[in-house]
């Protein structure tokens, strides 16, 4: 009865220290693996991915994409996220990254675009993405992750700053090719 007790006791003093440092933990635990499984992503999506066509390198430069060249579209049946990382799993479905009911259509990982199959990657489509490949230009990869992540538990999807500079691609080039 005393063992439960003290790993009853145990539990809750994780649990708010948690609560209490859970940015940090975010920082210093998840941010990292997540951060070395994206530039994985990238490297790979160079590799395999399909270039920018003559329309497509012409969107990107009008957005401000430095090196439109190194841009590599991937088209696969499911964007990747690191499912197998359980941590990352947990923290992917409360933010509201992945889980029941969300479908990822496209999602930057550095240079390399990697959108469903099915998900027809329009010209206000494409450009919403290249918004993101120069928030990575500008930045980085890690620092757009980290600050990423931390707007969409604050903000959520919608609202998040990276999201919101990136719709106003859709809107502002929102005539089909």
């Amino acid at each position: 009865m005393k063992a439960l007790k003290l790993f009853s006791i145990l539990l809750v003093a994780v649990l708010i220290i948690s609560a209490l440092f859970y940015e940090k933990i975010i920082a210093s635990v998840l941010l990292p693996q997540y951060i070395e499984w994206a530039h994985e992503t990238d490297h790979k999506g160079l590799e395999v991915g399909v270039p920018l066509n003559e329309k497509e390198r012409l969107l990107a430069s009008n957005i401000g994409v430095k090196h439109p060249e190194k841009v590599r579209i991937v088209y696969v049946d499911a964007v990747p996220y690191p499912y197998e990382n359980f941590a990352l799993k947990v923290f992917g479905e409360a933010v509201g990254l992945v889980g029941e009911g969300i479908i990822n259509n496209a999602q930057v990982f550095g240079y390399s675009i990697y959108a469903r199959k099915d998900f027809v990657l329009n010209r206000p489509k494409l450009a919403h993405e290249l918004v993101h490949v120069l928030q990575i230009e500008r930045a980085s990869l890690d620092e757009v992750v980290t600050q990423h992540f931390f707007d969409m538990a604050e903000y959520g999807y919608d609202q998040a700053p990276l999201e919101v500079e990136a719709a106003k691609a859709n809107k502002k080039y929102s005539a089909d090719w």
